[in-house]
């Protein structure tokens, strides 16, 4: 290993973190975007690093300071943080390339630097939190990854952002407290705050009540974080009124971020030590996941704001992800954790081509869009091609986590044709929602038929398409998410006994 790659996971978060503050102070017009998406590029290319190493088998880890952990902050990369740290830093990098125009009509020039500076502060909390291996820094960047969060999803011109800022503030600081209470009461019946260590000293103290406690806290905490049905409440208005490039960065990866310490934490640290967690997890997350399923895909139905429809389809798609990993199997994890990566890249293109819409069209209900593929057939198209992954449509990368997920279902035994009925009536429904969609869009006559209506521009429809046609190649080459996502799943259920 070079000297540069044993570095990679301090440059990871350092790297954006530091250039924040310089963007903030940069004013010629464009310099601040440009500058934010050099950083973000960085970022990528810093993952993509650490990808490679994570598959070759190379242990990156990292002590801060030169202070050995468990007594000093470790940063730690194995396939887990690898895989999701390529959604954040894609997420990112792919939102600001096609997002520029938006964002210059969205954000009033004078605040500019600022916001690109909090779109730094918000990349840099999330990657800290992935590669973070101590339980109180991931607080540390959960709050400065949602602090910069608040600032992003607001700092556009319509100011029904304001009130659902607020709701997210809360909920968001609700579910903060939750894990900052679980991680306390652990810190005192342990004496350490290492992930690794914490998971050795807990089994000595694993039938004591404070721990039980514990667990519930951090589980609940972060299922807030993560929008999990039924505390998904502060999700569809921040996605709905945030800036639309914040949209599709956010949708891509931000709940995501916090399924995986949730899944870190349920596997390594409590599954391991607590006894009976493995079927509380179970009991707990699967009638959840079901319920997203069916309640947001059933929402997602009568939505006419196709950003609001989105949305709660994206409560539906957190909701396969738990469904996998409440199986507690090799096969649900893996499928699990495929699809995180399946549906950051459909949700993402979905939210890239109604940016795209967006610059052509003043609002987004469906009526308002009838006829738009007259207009905008390649930003329809990519649409298209996005929603078919959604649904799990073979050829595309939708189809294979499902279809992972169906055949870990099968796995199950009888409750899982139970699983299966609901992944196959969930995806049906998605079906239904998505061809709302493109029924308005591509069947039904304009609203103003003497209205002459451009295509998006042509920068911004390059990386739409770019986006899009990775839903079609991942969906044909499937080995790097797949390894990753089977990779994973083996390092966390290896802590199983």
């Amino acid at each position: 290993m070079t000297p540069l790659e044993f570095h990679l996971p301090a440059l990871q978060v350092a790297a954006p973190m530091l250039l924040a503050p310089v963007v903030a102070l940069l004013r010629p017009r464009g310099l601040a975007w440009a500058a934010t998406l050099v950083a973000s590029l960085m970022a990528l290319a810093i993952a993509i690093g650490l990808t490679q190493g994570a598959l070759s088998g190379e242990s990156f880890s990292y002590a801060m300071g030169g202070w050995e952990p468990p007594y000093g902050i470790e940063l730690h990369v194995d396939m887990f943080s690898a895989l999701v740290l390529l959604i954040v830093t894609g997420a990112s990098s792919i939102a600001l390339m096609a997002g520029k125009a938006s964002l210059d009509k969205a954000v009033e020039h004078s605040r500019q630097p600022l916001f690109y500076s909090a779109w730094l502060l918000v990349l840099s909390g999330l990657a800290g939190i992935l590669v973070s291996a101590d339980a109180f820094n991931i607080f540390v960047f959960m709050e400065i990854s949602s602090l910069a969060s608040y600032i992003v999803v607001a700092g556009g011109t319509d100011r029904r952002a304001l009130p659902a800022v607020f709701k997210y503030l809360i909920m968001g600081t609700i579910g903060a407290t939750f894990y900052l209470i679980g991680i306390g009461l652990i810190y005192m019946m342990t004496g350490t705050l290492n992930l690794a260590d914490m998971e050795l000293r807990i089994h000595d103290v694993a039938d004591q009540r404070p721990i039980l406690v514990a667990a519930g806290f951090i589980t609940v905490g972060l299922a807030l974080k993560a929008a999990v049905f039924p505390l998904h409440v502060w999700l569809p208005n921040a996605y709905t009124y945030a800036p639309h490039a914040v949209t599709a960065f956010l949708a891509a990866c931000a709940t995501k971020v916090s399924l995986y310490v949730l899944l870190r934490f349920d596997f390594v640290v409590f599954q391991q030590n607590l006894l009976g967690h493995e079927f509380q997890f179970a009991a707990f997350l699967m009638p959840l996941a079901v319920l997203a399923i069916l309640a947001g895909s059933a929402v997602a139905l009568f939505e006419s704001n196709i950003k609001r429809l989105l949305a709660y389809s994206s409560v539906a798609q957190i909701g396969y992800i738990l469904l996998g990993a409440s199986l507690v199997s090799l096969a649900g994890l893996s499928a699990s954790l495929l699809h995180m990566f399946n549906h950051a890249l459909a949700k993402g293109t979905l939210f890239l081509a109604v940016m795209a819409l967006a610059m052509r069209f003043t609002r987004l209900d469906l009526r308002h869009l009838a006829g738009s593929a007259q207009h905008m057939p390649w930003t329809m198209a990519a649409f298209v091609i996005a929603g078919l992954s959604l649904i799990g449509v073979p050829g595309t990368a939708g189809f294979i986590s499902k279809w992972y997920l169906v055949s870990a279902a099968l796995e199950a035994g009888p409750v899982g044709f139970f699983l299966i009925a609901v992944v196959v009536i969930g995806s049906l429904m998605a079906v239904v929602y998505i061809w709302r969609i493109i029924e308005t869009a591509w069947f039904e006559p304009p609203t103003e038929a003497g209205e002459v209506i451009r295509e998006a521009p042509v920068t911004m429809l390059a990386v739409v398409w770019l986006a899009a046609l990775a839903n079609i190649y991942f969906g044909l080459a499937t080995d790097l998410p797949r390894e990753l996502a089977a990779g994973a799943a083996a390092s966390l259920l290896g802590q199983l006994p």
